[in-house]
C-alpha cells in the first residue's frame, strides 16, 4: 500500500485544482443570481462551507466501510464533474426561477439561502466526503494520520494552481464553460486513476465497530481546531478587504490574496504532517495557536504601519505582471507566518484526536468537520457582524484572543504552565499593539503614495460591504472616498459629471415622471432630479448602508437634500439583484457604479445585465451609463461600448472633460431614436429655477452648453469598436481586461480616437436655426 500513497497525494492535487475552480466559478455563477452584497456572499460561502462540512461528518455513518475506499473516492470525483456540467446548464433556469419568487428584506435572505442549498449542497458534499474516503484506507497511527496530512497538503496544493490558473489565465481568455469543463476533465482523470489503483491496491476492511464518545482531551482538541477555523476564515475577510484597499480590489488582487493563503496552509500542512508522528502533537497543536497570536499580531502591524508605507510606486509601472508580482510579495509578508500555522494546525488536530482503534475515515471527517464550521461562524461572523460593529482594529484583536483562547484550551489540561503563562502575556500586549489602519491608505488605497495636499478626514467608517471616507482638502473642496478609491467629489469635473448622469436623461426625456439611480455615491446624481418637478418616484440603489447618511451630511449643499426629500425611496441591496428582482418600471435608469476594474463591477456593464435595464424601461425610457476613460486601455474601453450599443443601438455618447483633455463619458441609450427639442429644453429652463441654477453652477448655462459635449453615437463608432469582446455574464471579461489596464493613463488619447469619428447629428436635434447653428458650432469646434 505504502507505494501507491504518493499517487494518492498526486490525485488530491488534480482534486484540489478542480475544488478551487469551481469555487471561483460557481461564485462568480451564482452571484449573478443572488447578488454580490456581503449577505447573499454569507449565504453562498455559508451553504459552500456548509456542505462540505457534512459531507465529511456524515461520511462514515452513510458510507459502508466493506467498499474499496479508491472506489468510493473515484465515484465522489466522477460525481462532482458530473455535476459541475450540471449546474452550468441549470444556472440560467435557476435564474428565471429566482427572479418570479424572489423578494426583499429577510424573505429575500430565506430564498438566497434556498437556492444556493439546491444547487450547491450536493457537490459540496461530495468534496466533503473525498478525504475521509481515501482516509479509510490509512491506518489511524501516527504514520498513517501524518499521510493524510499530506494528502490534505497536496489538495491544498492544487488549490493554490487552481486558483492561479482559473484567476489569471482560464477566466481571462475563455469563460465559465470553458472553465468548468477543464474543471470536469481534472475530475474525471482523478476518478479513472483512482479507480485503476484500486483494481491493484488491496484493502481489508476494519471489523465495524461502534463509534466512541470522544474523551475530555479529544474534544478540547475539535474545539481548538474549531476556534482555528474560526480565526482563519475571519482573518481571511479582514485581511482580504484591507490588502484589497491597499493594492487595488481587481480579480486579480483577490486570486494573490487567496493563493498565498492556500500556500501558506500547504507549507504549514507539510510541517505539521511531519510533526504528527511524534507523541507531542497535542502540545505541538497548542503551541501552534499560541504562534498565531503573534501571527495575527504581526499582519496587523504590516496593514497599519508596513504596507501603507511600502517604499515602492505602483503607478511607476505599467506592466501588470510587474505589479502583480510586487503585489504577490506584499501578501507574503503580511499573511504567509499566520497561514503556515493554521495549515499545521490540521493535521496536528488529526493526530492529536485519533486512537489506533478508530476508524480513521470517522476520525477525518470528525476533525475536518469541527474545522469548517469554526471556518463559517468566522467567515460569516466577521465579515457580517463584527467588521460593521467594531471595525477592523478590534475585530484583529478578538481573532488573537480567540486564538489565545485555543491555546490555553489545550494547554491548561495538559498543566504547561509556562506556556499558559506566556499566553497571557503575548496576548495581552499583541492585543493593545494593535493601530489602526490610516485613514489615507482607507481612501486612496494604492494611491496613497502620490497623493499630495490630502487635507483632512471628516468621516471614517466600515460597513458590511465596503470602508468609506470623507475627506477635506485645504481649499475646501470634499471627497467622498469607497474602499481605497475616490468616487465623488466638489471639483468642477466631478460635478459635471455627476449632474450630467442626471440632467442629460431628464432633458432628453420630455415627461419623466420615476427615476432608479443605481449607486447613491455622494448623492449629486440621485440630487440632480430633485429639481426636475416633473419627476414624483426618485428610487436609489445602494449596496452600503453607511453611505446615505454619511454623504448626505457633508453633500447635502450639491445633491439638493435628496437623501430627506419625500419623493425619494432607498433600496440597499445588490444593484444587479435589485434589478432582477424588482417589478417595476421607470422612465428614466442611471447607473454610476464603482470603476469596471473592481471585482464583480463587471455585472453592471454585462450585457445581460443592459438587456434587464431595457426590460425596467417603460416607453420612450431613457438610461445613462458612466464609463472613465482613466485607469484604462482602448480595448477596455471598446468592449464597454460595444456591450452597450449592442442592447441599445441608437445609443449616443457624451463627453466629460477636463479642459482639452479627455477624462470621463457618459453614455446615453434609447430603444428609440434620440430627439431633442432645444427650444423646449430652453422652455423648460426658463420656467423652472432650480434647474436652471443647478445646471448654470456646473458649467450648462444654456441648452447648447449641454449639448455641445456630445461625442458621436453607435452608428458613427462601429468601425472603432468592431471585432472586440462583448462582456456578457459567462465570461465577465470586462473585469480581467479592466485590471490590467489600471495603470494606464491613456484618457486623452481614447477621448481623440473617438472623437475622430465626430459628425454633427442632423436627426437628432431640431429648434430654431440660431440655436441648432450655435450647437453645431461648438461641437465641430471640439
Amino acid at each position: 500500500m505504502r507505494r501507491y500513497l504518493p499517487i494518492l497525494v498526486l490525485l488530491f492535487v488534480g482534486s484540489g485544482c478542480a475544488a478551487l475552480i469551481y469555487e471561483i466559478v460557481w461564485f462568480q455563477l451564482l452571484q449573478l443570481i443572488v447578488g454580490s452584497s456581503a449577505i447573499s456572499l454569507g449565504v453562498l460561502l455559508g451553504t459552500y462551507m456548509g456542505g462540505m462540512c457534512l459531507g465529511s461528518w456524515l461520511f462514515a455513518d452513510y458510507v459502508s466501510a466493506s467498499e474499496h475506499p479508491l472506489k468510493v473516492y473515484s465515484k465522489i470525483e466522477a460525481g462532482i464533474g458530473l455535476y459541475a456540467i450540471v449546474l452550468l446548464f441549470a444556472a440560467p433556469f435557476a435564474d428565471s426561477l429566482y427572479a418570479s419568487i424572489a423578494s426583499h428584506g429577510m424573505q429575500g435572505v430565506f430564498f438566497r439561502a434556498v437556492l444556493a442549498v439546491v444547487l450547491l449542497l450536493l457537490p459540496t458534499l461530495l468534496m466533503g466526503a473525498s478525504l475521509p474516503a481515501v482516509a479509510r484506507w490509512v491506518e489511524s497511527s501516527s504514520e498513517g494520520v501524518s499521510w493524510l496530512g499530506f494528502f490534505y497538503g497536496g489538495n491544498l496544493a492544487g488549490a493554490v494552481f487552481g486558483c492561479l490558473f482559473a484567476g489569471f489565465y482560464l477566466l481571462r481568455v475563455t469563460d465559465m464553460r470553458i472553465a468548468t469543463f477543464v474543471g470536469a476533465a481534472i475530475n474525471f482523470a482523478v476518478a479513472a486513476v483512482a479507480w485503476m489503483l484500486a483494481g491493484r491496491a488491496e484493502y481489508t476492511p476494519a471489523e465495524p465497530r461502534a463509534p466512541e464518545v470522544a474523551p475530555e482531551p479529544s474534544r478540547a482538541v475539535y474545539i481548538a481546531i474549531a476556534l482555528s477555523g474560526m480565526t482563519a476564515l475571519g482573518a481571511e475577510v479582514i485581511w482580504t478587504r484591507l490588502l484589497s484597499v491597499m493594492m487595488g480590489a481587481t480579480t486579480y488582487t483577490f486570486s494573490i490574496i487567496l493563493a498565498v493563503f492556500l500556500i501558506g496552509l500547504g507549507i504549514g500542512s507539510a510541517v505539521g504532517s511531519s510533526l504528527a508522528k511524534s507523541s507531542y502533537a497535542r502540545a505541538a497543536l497548542g503551541y501552534c495557536q499560541l504562534l498565531l497570536v503573534l501571527g495575527i499580531g504581526w499582519a496587523a502591524y504590516t496593514l497599519s504601519e508596513s504596507l501603507p508605507y511600502w517604499p515602492i510606486n505602483p503607478l511607476l509601472a505599467t506592466s501588470a505582471w510587474f505589479n502583480f508580482q510586487v503585489d504577490m510579495m506584499r501578501c507574503v509578508w503580511t499573511i504567509l507566518p499566520a497561514a503556515c500555522l493554521w495549515g499545521a494546525s490540521f493535521p496536528l488536530a488529526l493526530a492529536a484526536a485519533a486512537n489506533s482503534s478508530e476508524d480513521s475515515g470517522r476520525l477525518v471527517g470528525s476533525v475536518y468537520a469541527a474545522n469548517t464550521v469554526g471556518a463559517i461562524f468566522g467567515a460569516t461572523g466577521f465579515s457580517v457582524v463584527l467588521v460593521p460593529l467594531m471595525g477592523s482594529q478590534d475585530s484583529q484583536r478578538m481573532l488573537m484572543l480567540l486564538a489565545a483562547l485555543a491555546a490555553l484550551i489545550i494547554l491548561v489540561p495538559a498543566k504547561r504552565w509556562i506556556a499558559v503563562a506566556l499566553t497571557v502575556v503575548i496576548s495581552v500586549f499583541a492585543i493593545r499593539g494593535v493601530t489602526k489602519v490610516p485613514w489615507l491608505a482607507m481612501a486612496y488605497g494604492r494611491r496613497m503614495l502620490t497623493v499630495s495636499g490630502t487635507g483632512r478626514p471628516l468621516y471614517e467608517g466600515e460597513g458590511m460591504n465596503s470602508s468609506i471616507v470623507v475627506s477635506q482638502l485645504d481649499g475646501g473642496q470634499i471627497y467622498f472616498h469607497v474602499s481605497g478609491k475616490t468616487e465623488a467629489s466638489t471639483e468642477t469635473y466631478d460635478m459635471r459629471l455627476q449632474r450630467m448622469l442626471g440632467h442629460l436623461p431628464a432633458l432628453v426625456h420630455p415627461n419623466p415622471k420615476s427615476v432608479l439611480i443605481v449607486g447613491f455615491g455622494a448623492g449629486v446624481t440621485a440630487g440632480t432630479f430633485v429639481v426636475h418637478p416633473e419627476v414624483q418616484k426618485i428610487t436609489i440603489c445602494e449596496l452600503e448602508k453607511l453611505i446615505p447618511p454619511a454623504t448626505s451630511r457633508y453633500f447635502n449643499k450639491e445633491n439638493h437634500d435628496v437623501y430627506n426629500d419625500p419623493r425619494t425611496t432607498i433600496h440597499y441591496d445588490d444593484a444587479r439583484h435589485f434589478v432582477l428582482t424588482s417589478p417595476d418600471k421607470y422612465d428614466i435608469i442611471t447607473s454610476d457604479p464603482i470603476h469596471p476594474w473592481v471585482k464583480g463591477t463587471a455585472t453592471l456593464y454585462s450585457k445581460e445585465y443592459y438587456e434587464m435595464v431595457k426590460r425596467h424601461l417603460n416607453p420612450g425610457g431613457v438610461v445613462t451609463q458612466w464609463v472613465p476613460l482613466y485607469e484604462s486601455d482602448p480595448e477596455t474601453i471598446k468592449s464597454e461600448l460595444a456591450t452597450f450599443f449592442d442592447v441599445f443601438p441608437n445609443g449616443t455618447i457624451w463627453a466629460n472633460n477636463i479642459g482639452s483633455e479627455g477624462y470621463d463619458v457618459v453614455l446615453l441609450g434609447t430603444v428609440e431614436p434620440s430627439h431633442i427639442d432645444l427650444d423646449a429644453v430652453q422652455h423648460r429652463l426658463e420656467t423652472q429655477e432650480d434647474m436652471r441654477r443647478s445646471m448654470s453652477e456646473v458649467g450648462f448655462s444654456s441648452p447648447e452648453q449641454l449639448f455641445s459635449n456630445y461625442y458621436g453615437r453607435a452608428s458613427d463608432l462601429k468601425k472603432w469598436y468592431a471585432g472586440v469582446t462583448l462582456n456578457n455574464d459567462l465570461n465577465l471579461r470586462l473585469q480581467y481586461m479592466a485590471g490590467l489596464g489600471l495603470n494606464f493613463n491613456n484618457a486623452d488619447t481614447i477621448a481623440k480616437q473617438i472623437q475622430a469619428f465626430l459628425r454633427f447629428p442632423d436627426d437628432m436635434f431640431s429648434g430654431s436655426l440660431d440655436r441648432l447653428q450655435n450647437l453645431r458650432s461648438s461641437i465641430q469646434y471640439r
